[in-house]
C-alpha cells in the first residue's frame, strides 16, 4: 500500500475509534485488528494501540477536571490495582504466538461485541455509593483482573470498568468515566512500559493512530445527539464481525 494512503487509512480509523470511544465505548475493536491487517505483528499492534489510549486518557482526564470532576483517592487505589494486573497481562500478549492471539483476539472481539449490545441497563439513581469496606477490596480485587485483561487486549475494557463501578460500588456514570480514564491512565503507563521495555511498539504508526484518537475524541464530544450514539454501535457491531472473521480465517 502506498505509504500515503497507509497514514490516512491509520488517521480516519483512529478518528473513528476516538468517535466510538467518546458515544459507545469499544475503539479498540477497530484500531488493533487495523493494524494486524496493515501488516504489524500481533505483538506489535498491540503495543503501538497503546499509544492512542494512553493520550485518550490524557485528554479525557483534563476534560473532566475542566468539568470540576477531580480524581478521587478511590480512583488511584482502583489504578494502583489495575497497573499491577496489567504488568501480568502485557507480558502475557508479549508471549503468546501471534495466530494464537488473533484467534483470541477474533473471540474477544464478538463477545464484547454480544455484550455491548444486550448488556442490562444499570440504574445508579437514588442509590448510595458503596466505596468503603468490603466494597472497597472486592473493586480492589476486580479491578486486578480488569488490568489483567486490559494489559493483555485491552479491546472492551471500558466497558467492563463501567459495569464493575455502577454494579459493584453503585458509582453514577458521569462519575464513573471520569474514574476509568484514570484506571486507564494508570494501568496503560505499566503496559505501555512493558511493550516499548520488549521493543513491541511502533511510534510512527502509534502517533499517526494518536492524532486520529484524539481528533474524533474531541468532535464526538460536541456531537451530542442521541441517534449518533445508535448509529456507532450500528457501524461498530458491522465492523467487528466483519474483522473477526477476517482475523480467524486468515490465520
Amino acid at each position: 500500500m502506498n505509504e500515503l494512503l497507509l497514514f490516512i487509512l491509520l488517521a480516519f480509523t483512529g478518528f473513528i475509534a476516538g468517535v466510538i470511544n467518546t458515544l459507545a465505548g469499544g475503539g479498540s475493536l477497530l484500531t488493533l485488528p487495523m493494524l494486524i491487517f496493515i501488516g504489524l505483528p500481533p505483538s506489535i499492534a498491540n503495543g503501538t494501540n497503546r499509544i492512542g489510549i494512553f493520550i485518550q486518557s490524557i485528554t479525557s482526564i483534563a476534560g473532566f477536571k475542566s468539568k470540576g470532576i477531580q480524581p478521587s483517592l478511590f480512583s488511584l487505589y482502583l489504578g494502583i490495582s489495575a497497573l499491577l494486573g496489567s504488568l501480568i497481562g502485557a507480558k502475557i500478549a508479549i508471549d503468546i504466538k501471534g495466530e494464537v492471539f488473533n484467534k483470541i483476539l477474533a473471540i474477544v472481539m464478538l463477545v464484547v461485541v454480544f455484550f455491548m449490545v444486550f448488556k442490562p441497563k444499570i440504574s445508579t439513581k437514588n442509590l448510595i455509593e458503596r466505596t468503603q469496606d468490603k466494597y472497597k477490596f472486592l473493586s480492589i480485587l476486580v479491578f486486578f483482573l480488569i488490568g489483567v485483561y486490559g494489559g493483555f487486549i485491552q479491546a472492551g475494557v471500558g466497558i467492563f470498568i463501567l459495569v464493575a463501578l455502577t454494579s459493584i460500588n453503585r458509582i453514577g456514570l458521569v462519575k464513573s468515566n471520569a474514574i476509568k480514564a484514570m484506571v486507564v491512565f494508570i494501568y496503560t503507563i505499566g503496559a505501555l512500559a512493558i511493550f516499548i521495555y520488549s521493543d513491541q511498539v511502533n511510534y510512527l504508526y502509534g502517533f499517526i493512530l494518536a492524532a486520529g484518537n484524539a481528533s474524533g475524541g474531541w468532535i464526538a464530544s460536541r456531537w451530542s445527539v442521541k441517534k449518533g450514539d445508535v448509529l456507532v454501535k450500528k457501524f461498530l457491531v458491522l465492523m467487528v464481525i466483519i474483522m473477526a472473521i477476517k482475523l480467524w480465517i486468515t490465520v
